[in-house]
């Protein structure tokens, strides 16, 4: 089983629980449970979490509620540890570059941070 938990800044902001918190009750009901069903399925759909190519090692939680499309990117630490560092919701085709830069350097500052589970 895996463990999620969500990047937090130096000054304790947690940008992932922000948005996740100004979502109408049915998006955010629908996002809890793709990452339930990360956290405990042995083998999660591509449909639901995949790894982005040309990134630095950054995976992406898929969302659809209605005809709404959520994005939740983030990274491994280590073989059951998977911490969401960006989460946005998904307007063009292609995942937008700026929301990858953005969760690639949070994830440097986590990892210099030697930051662990909060």
């Amino acid at each position: 089983m895996r463990e999620i938990i969500f990047y937090r800044t130096e000054s304790g902001k947690c940008p992932v629980e922000e948005f996740l918190d100004s979502l109408p009750a049915k998006e955010a009901q629908k996002l809890t449970w793709v990452l339930k069903i990360i956290e405990e399925l042995p083998r999660v759909p591509k449909q639901y979490f995949k790894k982005l190519s040309n990134t630095d090692d950054i995976w992406e939680v898929r969302i659809s509620v209605g005809g709404n499309i959520f994005r939740i990117l983030g990274f491994w630490d280590g073989p059951k540890l998977i911490v969401l560092t960006h989460a946005f919701q998904k307007k063009t085709q292609k995942t937008p570059r700026q929301a990858i830069k953005i969760a690639e350097s949070r994830k440097k500052d986590y990892l210099k941070r030697g930051v662990k589970n909060e």
